[in-house]
């Protein structure tokens, strides 16, 4: 290595000399201006340079100079595409999304970040941009349909919004057959003139198998889903038990009656609770909350740290999970099963009947699980009572009723802060084999789902509580109010309905919480909740703590999942480092980094959403298929200009009656756009109404149900 006698500059020091100089600066004039002497302190710099770019913080002009952002008057974010040509800029920051004509859109693919100019707005009254610069593409890869065509060898790309075409040489087909399913590697990104180029890489098969669709998401979505060497190996060298040593110095809570309470479908088991009286008279418990401590056996920067970082979260198929870490730890060495020793890290808390926690602590320690438990048995033992049940739990029963005292407090400490109750309908997809769906059926969930739930809270509050205290850098989980803009479309719709909403629901959940509880008695409940839902801006990972407005906190971590959320693997190395005494400056990540990491976490974090949405849609689709010319009752979820969207009843499968489905007559909307009425006949259809419907035509593809009225 070459000698040199400067540092090298960080992202703060490069930042500072640009904005002193007042003008763009060149490479060579930065170099200059550090006294940067060898080549590796060189490409250091080109290094940070580079990664200030990608963050949108600085721009790379034309000239290769480099020019601050904020001094071109430029927005920065990424691109949504559409299908019809148009695109949208979603800032970085945060705001109204700017809109992009079609003409801006020939050189961008979705997911592309880019810097713009606000150039006045469109007919429709939204802001519209120009393009200045493309930061950095989006992706390298695509995942689409191969096709020839009239001379033409493309591939038409699916599982996205814009739905682009890369050019296909004839020697770059790696023998794809016409209609068959590709993955393409990008050659050439598209110009104002020319389409994009690509060749095949890989052909993934053909597109009418369902077990394809899992496969599409992990391609199209940019889900990892092979290990590196490394990374396996180092989940080897873990080994399948706890190693002796590896117990000592901490706490031993094997006697400790631990349980797991999960879904009968899980495998992976992040925590275990506890739960007894404390002091006298009953009135408070000691709750405790083991969780695996992952971090004891993935340490920073090693191979399964940088494959965890990667993926950022365990993506959730039906039959089918892509985990964050390798099984041998996600389902093994670091899952809490029953009967075998396992490290953890444990939250240990005093409640009072009434949800306070009056003081908690965190150890190390070592624990057993004294029982593998589902939702559905504790529910049937505790919830209804059911002989059988209670009496295959026998010598857990006093543990598990201590367990439902504790949150019966936590529940009553719930209501009093005014957390959002937003209790929305979930469906799970039952497979008979990888390619065979067997149900599609309403998930309910009982009162031992919300003791987990609030336990996890709780434990998840004092965690964000122990690291804002020491001042240490981590990421919070923060949920912002709702923006203004959709807030207000919010109090219109509920208006419209007969329901008065007050300014201050967007910044009190307790008050926006009433509402939904005369909202509650509706039969078109769900529908209603779902509008709320929209409303509500999007959690995320960061560090500077702004509260959780749909929990009604001051502060909130998550804690409790690491082996199947990076973030929470972050918040177990922040109060490992705390117990270990290590002080905050001393600590392995900075607030940089920390920002860096919630943001690429939250990004990971609606990446898994949507490849797992984007193939729970289809398994529906799919599912419905078999009852096209059947009829269901259904609920309008939408009222649109162009028709009505409906929900159809138990199958929670949405699909659109056109207006051409309508009885035949001239529809206008009335009541704010929440009902269509005919103009002769006087029929109307409105948000919340019961019709009942027949399927005429499902696009597995396009994931769409088009549907008529039954009478």
């Amino acid at each position: 290595m070459e000698p040199y006698n400067h540092r090298v500059p960080g992202p703060a020091d490069i930042m500072t000399a640009m904005e002193r100089s007042g003008v763009p600066q060149d490479f060579k004039a930065l170099v200059r201006h550090f006294g940067l002497k060898g080549e590796k302190q060189r490409q250091a710099l080109h290094k940070q340079l580079k990664k200030l770019v990608r963050s949108g913080r600085l721009l790379l002009n034309r000239k290769d100079e480099y020019c601050l952002i904020d001094k071109i008057d430029a927005v920065v974010g990424k691109v949504s595409a559409h299908r019809d040509g148009f695109g949208f800029l979603v800032p970085d920051q945060g705001g109204e999304d700017i809109y992009l004509p079609p003409h801006e859109m020939r050189q961008l693919l979705d997911g592309d970040r880019v810097a713009v100019h606000l150039a006045g707005v469109d007919r429709k009254g939204r802001p519209k941009g120009t393009l200045v610069e493309i930061l950095e593409r989006g992706k390298t890869t695509a995942v689409g349909r191969f096709i020839r065509e009239r001379g033409l060898t493309y591939v038409a790309e699916i599982a996205t919004r814009a739905q682009d075409h890369y050019l296909i040489a004839a020697n770059d087909t790696a023998g794809a057959e016409d209609g068959q399913l590709v993955k393409v590697e990008i050659v050439a990104y598209p110009t104002p003139r020319r389409e994009a180029q690509a060749k095949v890489i890989k052909v993934l098969g053909d597109s009418d198998d369902p077990g394809m669709l899992v496969t599409l998401a992990i391609e199209s979505f940019g889900l990892r889903d092979e290990w590196p060497a490394k990374a396996l190996q180092a989940a080897e060298r873990c080994g399948a038990a706890v190693a002796e040593a590896d117990k000592q110095g901490r706490v031993d809570i094997r006697d400790l009656p631990l349980v797991t309470i999960d879904g009968a479908d899980a495998r992976d088991f992040d925590d275990a609770v506890f739960a007894e009286p404390a002091g006298e008279g009953g009135k408070k418990w000691r709750l405790v909350v083991a969780i695996a401590d992952v971090s004891h056996y993935v340490d920073k920067d090693d191979p399964l740290d940088k494959e965890a970082r990667r993926r950022g979260t365990s993506t959730y198929f039906p039959g089918r999970v892509v985990p964050m870490l390798p099984e041998a730890l996600s389902n093994g060495l670091c899952s809490l099963n029953p009967d075998v020793d396992r490290l953890c890290l444990v939250c240990d808390m005093r409640i009072t009947a009434n949800g306070k926690v009056e003081k908690s602590s965190f150890y190390k320690a070592v624990m057993r699980s004294h029982a593998r438990l589902t939702y559905n048995q504790v529910h049937a033992a505790l919830g209804e009572g059911k002989p059988a049940a209670r009496q295959e739990l026998a010598g857990l029963l006093p543990h598990l009723e201590h367990l439902y005292g504790v949150y019966r407090g936590l529940s009553r400490a719930r209501g009093r802060r005014g957390a959002l109750d937003l209790e929305l309908p979930e469906v799970v997809i039952t497979m008979a084999d990888e390619h065979t769906i067997e149900t599609v059926a309403p998930r309910h969930r009982n009162e031992a789902h919300m003791l987990i739930e609030e336990c996890m809270i709780a434990a998840n509050v004092q965690a964000a509580k122990f690291l804002r205290k020491h001042k240490l850098p981590n990421l919070y989980r923060v949920h912002p109010q709702p923006e203004p803009d959709r807030f207000e479309e919010l109090r219109v719709m509920l208006q419209e309905l007969g329901y008065k909403v007050t300014k201050e629901a967007r910044t009190q959940p307790r008050a926006l919480n009433k509402i939904l509880q005369q909202l509650r008695q509706r039969p078109d409940f769900p529908v209603l909740a779902v509008a709320v839902l929209r409303t509500m801006a999007q959690a995320v990972y960061q560090p500077a703590n702004e509260g959780h407005y749909g929990l009604a906190l001051e502060a909130y971590a998550h804690f409790t999942s690491p082996i199947r959320r990076y973030p929470d693997l972050l918040v177990h190395r922040g109060i490992s480092h705390l117990l270990a005494g290590g002080k905050p400056g001393a600590f392995a990540y900075s607030m940089p980094d920390m920002e860096e990491l919630g943001r690429t976490s939250s990004q990971l974090e609606r990446q898994a959403e949507a490849a797992s949405r984007h193939v729970e849609s289809r398994y529906k689709c799919i599912y419905i298929s078999e009852h096209v010319g059947d009829e269901f009752n259904g609920v309008i979820t939408a009222v649109k200009h162009f028709g009505l969207f409906v929900m159809l009843e138990d199958l929670y499968v949405e699909g659109l009656v056109h207006v051409t489905n309508l009885r035949n007559d001239y529809y206008h909307a009335e009541h704010g756009g929440l009902r269509l009425r005919g103009e002769k006949t006087g029929h109307s259809y409105g948000l919340g109404d019961e019709i009942r419907v027949r399927v005429t035509r499902v696009d597995v593809e396009d994931a769409r149900v088009d549907l008529q009225l039954a009478e």
